[in-house]
């Protein structure tokens, strides 16, 4: 957000709800719906958002 220089507001308005963005502080869980509302407010890749960790049992 602060390299695009787009506030929390500017997502709110976007369609991102407030307990969405609190998921997102804490890395919550979010929906591929609000993954794809990210990226096109913020004009980027889902890769430039999550982060997958592979499990080794």
């Amino acid at each position: 957000m602060q390299r695009k220089k787009i506030t929390q507001y500017q997502l709110i308005k976007g369609g991102i709800d407030n307990k969405t963005l609190d998921k997102l502080k804490k890395n919550g869980n979010i929906t591929l719906l609000t993954l794809e509302k990210l990226c096109n407010l913020l004009d980027c890749a889902p890769n430039d958002i999550v982060k997958f960790h592979v499990k080794k049992d």
